[in-house]
């Protein structure tokens, strides 16, 4: 090959790679614009119209509503429910990834796979289901709870069962992932000096994963308080007892209350954003740890 060749054939790669960065950034701008839009659109401008709609009487209604008695204990009941919901997803999500990652058995694949049933299932079908089991008419164990005098549906304790189902893999599924990436050297390390299964829990494990944890509870955190479709199965909606945040703007609204139930809605917008705040801070944390 001449050196003219050459010459030529190099201004033709040239050329051709200028044409592929101007088309490449030609995308990239449609991309991002496609992007911006569907944030506009779906999530900034329904989040505004939200406060604004809560607003539209003034502070003085918006106040009266935060501190009105069915408010409040909606507010509580929901607290209530996600406060034992994520020490309980925490317990499952531990010994489900421990055991799946540290011991080979047989139907760990098994185990595994029925860990995605709450993605899997409809909310609404997950309320029924303990509407069938726990039901005092007509429930599989509703005699029994009768004879016992216990009351799981229409009260806390089925909002919470509901709940955990719903919320099961967020932790789980977090914290298979984290240990599957630091695999088990140091524990089999700290085992061959002598240590026991405990202290090898607290001072090797622990330590590795515990921003997956707490990643996973912020996740578990978020779908418990916006829980509606389960929850609206197998809480009976009676006011004043078994009324979460998202089933009080449901009545709210249907009662020609928009207001009101705006406000409600701002408050779980407000407890959303901290959640994705605190999500991102953790996530740039896990980032960092990995980096180093």
């Amino acid at each position: 090959m001449t050196e003219s060749e050459i010459i030529i054939e190099r201004n033709v790669s040239l050329s051709a790679q200028k044409k592929m960065n101007s088309s490449g950034k030609i995308v990239q701008i449609i991309l991002i614009g496609i992007v911006i839009l569907f944030l506009l659109l779906f999530l900034f401008l329904p989040l505004v119209s939200i406060f604004i709609k809560a607003f539209q009487d003034g502070v003085a209604v918006y106040l009266e509503t935060i501190v009105n008695e069915e408010t409040l204990v909606a507010i509580k009941l929901t607290f209530i429910v996600t406060i034992i919901t994520l020490p309980l997803n925490a317990i499952f999500g531990l010994s489900i990834a421990w055991a799946t990652t540290k011991f080979h058995f047989k139907g760990r694949n098994l185990l595994l796979t029925l860990i995605e049933l709450p993605f899997a299932v409809s909310p609404v079908v997950a309320g029924f289901l303990f509407v069938l089991l726990f039901s005092p008419n007509h429930g599989i164990f509703g005699g029994w709870l009768r004879e016992h005098n216990l009351k799981i549906i229409f009260s806390t304790p089925g909002i919470v069962l509901a709940t955990i189902f719903v919320t099961l893999p967020f932790v789980a599924k977090e914290l298979i992932a984290v240990m599957q990436a630091t695999g088990s050297a140091e524990e089999e390390a700290a085992l061959t000096l002598g240590a026991n299964g405990w202290h090898i829990f607290w001072k090797v494990t622990l330590p590795k994963i515990k921003w997956g944890l707490l990643y996973g509870l912020i996740l578990c955190n978020a779908r418990a308080v916006g829980e509606f479709g389960a929850v609206s199965v197998v809480s009976g909606h009676i006011r004043g007892e078994t009324i979460t945040m998202p089933l009080h703007i449901e009545n709210l609204y249907n009662e020609y209350h928009f207001p009101q139930a705006y406000t409600v809605a701002s408050l779980m917008s407000i407890f959303a954003i901290l959640t994705l705040i605190i999500k991102n801070i953790i996530e740039w944390k896990v980032q960092r740890g990995a980096k180093q």
